[in-house]
Order: structure tokens, then C-alpha cells, then sequence
């Protein structure tokens, strides 16, 4: 949480902190200005004072709407500087250090936010070289950022709640969607008597996405067969619905204007599910089941993945735990943390370098698998969850389990 922002950067030995670039699409940069509706800024956090926004002129009521103090950068002439030295990275070099001087910056100061990365090595390099008493420091694994991200308070889980909610609503009409239509010859038919395609679906998912005001910038996958046996494969728009194969619908939009993400995956059969169909699904439901019961604050994320590699072997699925190549079975990991983006901190991996532990605030998914792609088909069940300050784990995604839809003939 932001709160924890000034011991994060005591731990790293930060003096201050830049978060640069574009708000949308950067989720340091909307986290940092609470995700106000301006283009783009910098964000400067000195250790033990409140954050500063920087911006230009052109947005200086929009920056208002972040609630920080604002630094207007037109006071800077950065054209005027431009014209000085005559070269772009002189330029930005210069601004950097009026800009520090004038908020009296020194130290150790870390760099957060998107940027092309060769434009940005250059960039930090001149900095490092060329700006008396400024030490450049990154991070590469969980940036000072993110570590704060991590952990969300019950305002940033009711968003995700909310947006949970929505995504929901657009399965719920999906699934009505698809109800509506006549069956013949064990596949869905539109009224004019053509086959109900994959291609179709997606267009009426993207118009319930719109309904919702639900921003869908990763693309949903909603995919039927054996391309439900691959687990990200969205769906080839020309296959045809039919009944008794197993459609993997997973779904994670956002809040308008870039903001909190849910994420959930249901796995559907039309009509009926064949037997092998029926077990391996009760084998990913009890998984989930098992799993969610187990989330406890102070264990290791990667447990989790054990436990799930543990419970799928044990019931006759091969496993990443035993082939870290195999694309048949259980072939990614039980879940990963959710928030700004639709992947964050705390990781579940099962390698030595992940030492995460669940905390308080941490939200995640939960989502195991199994794909049997040459056997035609493949499913997932997925639920966001949440721990609050007591410990307790929330469920934020409320909708049916059910493998089978019943349709009329």
C-alpha cells in the first residue's frame, strides 16, 4: 500500500523516487496519481514527505483531480532549454537537474514507470554521469513500485470486486447468449439457419464489454474444443458451437481509463459433457476447492503450486512439477497477484527465487487447469480472492461452477 512506500524506500536506501511516462497503460504512474485522467507527468516522492506531480500546463486541472501538490513544467521552458543545448538528450539531462534542484533532490534516487528500454539506458546513464550528488538506482526484480502494489487496502478490493461483478454480468449474458439459439445437428444455429461461430460469440461479448464501461486491453479468450485445450488460444472465430466440447471463457477486463482488473475463467459444455470430460472437471473443481481452503497468511505463495501439482498427480494428470515442458495436464501455475495489472505481485512459481509470502492485502487468483488438447479439450476454473487486515480470505467472484448448460432441442 502507499503507506508503505517510505519504509520500502529506506529498505532499497531510496532518498527519492521518480515515476515517469504516460498514466494509461502505466500502472506505476496511474497508481502514483490516483489515477488521474492527465496524458502524462512525473511523479516525485522524496523519503518521508508526500509525493509531487509535475506536469504541463496544458493538464494542469486534470493533475488537480490526483489530490497531490502540483508543479506546473512550464516553469522549467523546457523548449527554451531545448534550444540552448541543441540535442534532445542534453535537453532532458538539463531539465532533470532544474528539476531537482528546485525540489532539492540528492541522493540515491530510483527510477520507476514505462519507457522504450534502449531510450531509457541511455537516458539514466547520462543522468548517473552527469548530475552531481544524484546516484541512478533501478530495480529488476520487484521494483519499489510494485512491492507497494502488492498489498491493497478495502478500497482497492471493492474495485476489483465491482469490476468482479460486471465481468460477471457479461458471463451471465454470454451464456443467455448462447441459450437462445436452436440446436441442429449437435451445434447452434443462428435464426437464419447458420451455424453460431466462435467469431460470432466474441462480438456479442464485445458489446456487453462496452455495456459494462469495461476496458478490455489483454482480449478475452473464449475458445471451444481442442483450442480450449491451449490455454491462452482466444478462439479460431470461424469454429462452430457445438454441443458436448468444452469452451474455456476467460475474462479480465478493467475499469475505464485504465484501472483495476478482475479475472475470471468458467469452462462450459452445451447440452452435455462426455465422461472424460465430466472427471477431469471434477478433478480442476475439487483442486480449486482444496486450494482456497488452504490460502493462509505467513505461508509461501509457491506452496500453492505444490499443492496443486501434488493434488492433479495424484489424480493421474501429468504435471509441470514432474515435466516443466509438458502441454498435456496441469501446465502453468495456480495463480498470480492482481491489481493494476492483470499480473502483479505475489507469484506463485515454484522456483527458488520466489520467496513470496501471503500478506494481508495481497489479491490473487486462483485458477488450475488441465489441457488435453490432442483429446479436444481443456478447461480452467478461476476466482479472485483477497485477504483483509484479520487475515481472512475473500472470494470476490461470485458466479455458478457448473460444467453442463442445459439447452433446448
Amino acid at each position: 500500500m502507499k503507506q508503505d512506500l517510505d519504509h520500502l524506500m529506506e529498505e532499497r536506501g531510496l532518498d527519492a523516487a521518480l515515476v515517469v511516462g504516460a498514466v494509461h497503460g502505466n500502472p506505476a504512474m496511474y497508481y502514483m496519481t490516483n489515477g488521474a485522467g492527465l496524458t502524462r507527468g512525473w511523479v516525485l516522492k522524496k523519503r518521508g514527505e508526500e509525493p509531487v506531480l509535475l506536469c504541463s500546463p496544458m493538464e494542469r486541472e486534470e493533475a488537480a483531480a490526483s489530490g497531490l501538490a502540483i508543479v506546473n513544467m512550464g516553469k522549467y521552458d523546457f523548449a527554451n532549454i531545448l534550444r540552448e543545448t541543441g540535442d534532445q538528450l542534453a535537453a532532458a539531462v538539463e531539465l532533470h537537474r532544474r528539476v531537482f534542484a528546485d525540489l532539492g533532490v540528492s541522493g540515491r534516487v530510483g527510477f520507476y514507470g514505462l519507457a522504450d528500454h534502449g531510450r531509457a539506458w541511455v537516458l539514466l546513464n547520462a543522468l548517473n554521469t552527469q548530475l552531481e550528488g544524484i546516484e541512478v538506482y533501478g530495480d529488476f526484480d520487484v521494483t519499489l513500485i510494485d512491492a507497494a502494489r502488492a498489498t491493497k487496502d478495502a478500497a482497492e478490493a471493492e474495485r476489483i470486486r465491482e469490476v468482479g461483478r460486471r465481468t460477471c454480468a457479461i458471463v451471465a449474458r454470454t451464456v443467455e447468449f448462447l441459450k437462445s439459439h436452436r440446436v441442429r445437428d449437435e451445434a447452434l444455429v443462428q435464426a437464419d439457419g447458420t451455424p453460431l461461430t466462435i467469431g460470432r460469440v466474441h462480438e456479442e461479448i464485445n458489446r456487453f464489454l462496452a455495456e459494462q464501461r469495461l476496458e478490455d486491453p489483454e482480449g478475452f479468450i473464449f475458445s471451444i474444443g481442442r483450442d480450449a485445450g491451449i490455454p491462452h488460444n482466444k478462439g479460431n472465430p470461424k469454429d462452430v458451437i457445438a454441443l458436448g466440447k468444452t469452451i474455456v471463457f476467460d475474462i479480465f477486463p478493467c475499469e475505464a481509463g485504465g484501472g483495476y482488473f478482475a479475472d475470471m475463467t468458467r469452462t462450459f459444455c452445451l447440452g452435455y459433457a462426455p465422461p472424460e470430460v465430466e472427471k477431469a472437471y471434477r478433478d480442476v473443481y475439487e483442486c480449486q476447492q482444496r486450494i482456497i481452503a488452504a490460502y493462509e497468511v505467513g505461508t509461501e505463495a509457491r506452496r500453492y503450486q505444490q499443492m496443486t501439482c501434488e493434488f492433479f498427480e495424484n489424480r493421474g494428470h501429468p504435471t509441470v512439477a514432474s515435466d516443466t515442458k509438458t502441454e498435456a495436464g496441469y501446465v502453468h501455475t495456480v495463480g498470480h497477484g492482481l491489481g493494476l495489472a492483470i499480473h502483479e505481485e505475489p507469484r506463485f512459481g515454484d522456483v527458488p527465487t520466489n520467496t513470496d509470502v501471503l500478506k494481508p492485502g495481497h489479491a490473487f487468483t486462483c485458477e488450475p487447469g488441465l489441457y488435453y488438447p490432442d483429446r479436444g479439450f481443456g478447461m480452467r476454473i478461476e476466482d479472485d480472492l483477497w485477504i483483509d487486515p484479520d487475515g481472512a480470505v475473500h472470494n470476490l467472484t461470485e458466479f455458478p461452477k457448473g460444467l453442463v448448460v442445459e439447452m433446448k432441442k
